[in-house]
């Protein structure tokens, strides 16, 4: 990477701050180009899913690893509940969705409860046998009775397939038809997982994270409080793909014994990567990186939930602490993700460009279908789910509930982060795939005009230039008109 001017800037920059330079490209198509990583995450795109209580979940977790991302399960679960969501993940079809199954007995006020947990809204309804008899959607459940039977009222002759189907004869199978999904069965006729004409696309573009198993991928987090090097053996000894040694200030000591107490434990996981943060300078990505960490999280202060530069005027530009973190990285043989300020799919591929090997996203995917939350209506009928900071007062109190009532109301006293952010569902793309699918197309056009056919040539080849508040209005759309 390399500013157009001459001389690098005089102050430290945002995202908004700074624009790429296209370049001559002997790339002909976003299609060409080559999104893995290499920091040993497994990952096929770039995006991470932030551990924040409000965004990672299960099924946060099977859907991003099945498009080449990973997810990292928050801190505050219980070790023994997170080894069983691992187990669950681990379970899941890689192509075929986890399908919202309900039998011919049950309530259509089943069906109707399950149905907004799903971006394509439809309930399989199976026999005794688990063999697929029709489905329900939300159009077949209206003006119906909530005590009648889902079997009174599914849509019957469902497209059913083999789950060993390639993605693109179900895409034309679903292609004109009328069925909502395809439902996939095994060997024995069993449902085994559901595809939608654009999940089938997608499956098409995309490849999951799988470990060397073939099963998907995902990451788990853990403090730098208690016994870490505990905790961490059961993260690992769980089949954790990545560890995530995560505290809003990593550069302390406290951080470096968790890394050193690890050591013990990932002995016997070698091949899982440790990632520590958060930083924003050399010095603290050198340190970490000496005491263990294979990757290193950058950011203070950036994230949407997060008012620690209000609070404390602590923190740093989130461009400039990656590019400087990024290149020192580099020097050592290591990574960093970017972690926070990402408002925009440009912003992903900034953060690319000045050097990281990931880019971690929270409150953004707070708002979509696929996040733990439940989805509520406000008093205009717009459709969200609540996100909130991992310092907040919230999450605190929930971190630390099992305290004595003192210790509980004294760090209630100091929160950096917001407790409660509505973030609403776009009606145009309200699951996280909508996202990943503009993330990704966003990067991979980059790389095209900067000529780079994956990202460590992308890193290579960017230039970038610094721009004013009205350069970067003057590149925002007008879709309301003049």
């Amino acid at each position: 990477m390399r500013f157009h001017q001459q001389a690098g800037p005089a102050h430290d920059l945002t995202y908004d701050d700074v624009f790429l330079m296209p370049g001559r490209s002997a790339v002909e198509s976003r299609f060409d180009v080559d999104l893995s990583t290499s920091d040993g995450s497994g990952a096929t795109i770039p995006v991470v899913v932030a551990n924040m209580t409000a965004v990672a979940g299960r099924r946060m977790a099977e859907t991003v690893a099945r498009r080449g991302g990973v997810v990292v399960l928050p801190q505050d679960v219980d070790p023994a509940a997170v080894a069983d969501i691992v187990a669950w993940i681990k379970t899941r079809h890689p192509v075929w969705d986890t399908p919202l199954v309900l039998t011919e007995q049950a309530a259509v006020a089943d069906a109707v409860n399950l149905l907004p947990k799903r971006g394509h809204g439809a309930v399989v309804i199976v026999d005794a046998d688990g063999r697929p008899v029709g489905t329900v959607t939300e159009a077949a459940c209206r003006g119906v009775d909530r005590f009648a039977r889902v079997g009174d009222v599914a849509e019957n002759g469902p497209l059913i397939l083999s789950v060993d189907t390639d993605a693109r004869t179900v895409f034309e199978a679903l292609h004109g038809s009328t069925a909502a999904v395809a439902l996939g069965v095994d060997a024995d006729g069993r449902l085994a997982g559901v595809l939608t004409e654009r999940g089938a696309l997608r499956a098409g573009l995309y490849t999951p994270a799988l470990d060397g198993g073939g099963r998907l991928r995902v990451a788990a987090a853990v403090g730098v409080n208690g016994d870490v090097a505990a905790k961490a053996a059961a993260l690992l000894d769980a089949e954790v793909d990545v560890l995530v040694v995560d505290t809003a200030h990593g550069h302390q000591q406290k951080m470096v014994a968790a890394l050193h107490a690890i050591r013990g434990p990932r002995a016997a996981h070698p091949g899982v990567p440790i990632v520590a943060g958060n930083v924003v300078t050399a010095e603290g990505v050198r340190d970490l990186v000496e005491a263990g960490a294979d990757v290193v999280k950058v950011g203070v202060g950036p994230g949407a939930m997060c008012t620690t530069r209000m609070m404390t005027g602590v923190g740093r530009p989130q461009f400039s602490a990656v590019a400087e973190c990024a290149a020192q990285a580099h020097r050592l043989g290591r990574h960093v993700w970017a972690d926070g300020g990402v408002r925009h799919p440009r912003d992903v591929a900034l953060a690319l460009a000045a050097g990281a090997s990931s880019v971690m996203i929270g409150s953004w995917f707070a708002g979509t279908y696929e996040s733990p939350g439940d989805l509520l209506t406000d008093a205009s009928g717009a459709v969200y789910k609540e996100s909130f900071g991992m310092a907040s007062k919230r999450a605190v109190g929930a971190r630390t509930r099992s305290e004595s009532g003192y210790d509980r109301a004294r760090k209630a006293l100091f929160e950096e982060g917001i407790s409660s952010s509505r973030m609403r569902l776009d009606p145009a793309a309200p699951s996280v795939e909508d996202l990943l699918d503009a993330i990704c197309s966003g990067v991979r056009s980059a790389c095209t005009y900067a000529g780079a056919p994956d990202l460590a040539t992308f890193h290579d080849r960017a230039v970038l230039g610094v721009q004013s508040p009205a350069g970067f209005a003057e590149g925002r759309p007008l879709p309301s008109g003049w």
